[in-house]
């Protein structure tokens, strides 16, 4: 990846803010376009930035308050409809048609035909590029930080690079990436331990009961809102032998905790009809970024292992993870 030229030989660098910078590149490729991507990258990052900001805890319950996060997201929303009606007008003249989501969104129609508008586009990509940008640099530096912590995971991972080398050379694609199984239960198991979303939430369209561990009975009406938390879920020692461990053989064939506690237990992504959509993108997006960094450089973590940031609304790492690099060729 172009993107680690700048790191030089050997050096010091914040993994967090560096993998937030990567992650925002990838992400605006693949879902805002090539418009943005070539041309409008610094203005729409600013403008992400003015929207990030502001969404804070109180924005759930006041969304509209006036205060000035609020003014300055309201703001952002507005140039970046004007931004993105340009480019959409834009193409629709020209007749181009890329390979991104920004193409998908504009040629998507409502079942009764409908086209969607300017703004819903505006929105939908807004939603995209928020639900995959924190998310995936957030779980792709917890995973860094478990395989620079154990030994025997990072070790694992590595080898697991050295064979697909060479079954394959120095070629990664997506058929290569999904051969990463080692890589690929690490971060899934960093994900169980920190998952970004700390609550999800459903509406009720029937009256349903359910019964809980304990026998006992709970009757939820319709269009009440179920909630759940796949930070507790994820930790339930009934589900997962010893929760709070870092474990990715835990998911390994033949070792999945999960299968005598039904198919839901794993809800980092959701479940059932409104499971992410935006799981195999994650994974191939930090799975490109991990295997590069096996391949490319010795990592050792600087700084102490991070603490988890509960005040954000999207749950990350707290502070900067420091790591010390230098430069190899895995062979």
């Amino acid at each position: 990846m172009d993107f680690f030229s700048k790191w030089g030989e050997s050096g010091e660098v914040d993994l967090k803010t560096e993998i937030e910078r990567l992650i925002i590149l990838t992400a605006s490729r693949c879902l805002l376009g090539r418009e943005v991507r070539d041309q409008l990258f610094d203005d729409v990052s600013a403008l992400f930035h003015d929207l990030d900001n502001g969404m804070l805890p109180i924005s759930v319950l006041f969304p509209y308050l006036p205060i000035p996060a609020h003014r300055r997201r309201d703001r952002a929303r507005e140039k970046l409809s004007e931004i993105f009606s340009k480019i959409i007008g834009s193409r629709k003249r020209s007749g181009k048609c890329e390979n991104d989501m920004l193409q998908c969104f504009i040629e998507s129609k409502y079942k009764d035909g409908r086209q969607t508008t300017e703004s819903e586009v505006t929105g939908l990509l807004i939603a995209a590029l928020f639900a995959g940008q924190h998310t995936s640099s957030i779980t792709s530096t917890w995973t860094g930080a478990y395989l620079m912590k154990y030994k025997e995971y990072f070790s694992a991972a590595l080898d697991e690079q050295r064979k697909l080398m060479e079954k394959h050379g120095d070629k990664v694609d997506h058929d290569i990436l999904s051969e990463m199984d080692v890589l690929c239960r690490c971060i899934k198991e960093a994900l169980r331990l920190h998952p970004p979303l700390i609550m999800l939430m459903r509406a009720s369209h029937c009256d349903f009961s359910v019964t809980a561990r304990d026998g006992k009975t709970y009757d939820i009406p319709k269009g009440h809102i179920v909630a759940t938390s796949p930070a507790f879920a994820n930790r339930l020692p009934h589900i997962f032998n010893d929760p709070d461990s870092y474990d990715p053989d835990r998911f390994s064939p033949g070792r999945e905790e999960d299968k005598a506690a039904g198919a839901f237990s794993y809800i980092s992504f959701g479940g059932g009809r409104h499971g992410c959509l935006g799981e195999p993108f994650a994974y191939l997006q930090i799975k490109a970024i991990r295997s590069h960094l096996l391949r490319n450089f010795e990592l050792e973590l600087v700084s102490p292992f991070p603490e988890i940031d509960w005040n954000a609304m999207v749950v990350g790492v707290k502070g900067s993870v420091m790591v010390r690099y230098k430069r190899r060729q895995l062979s």
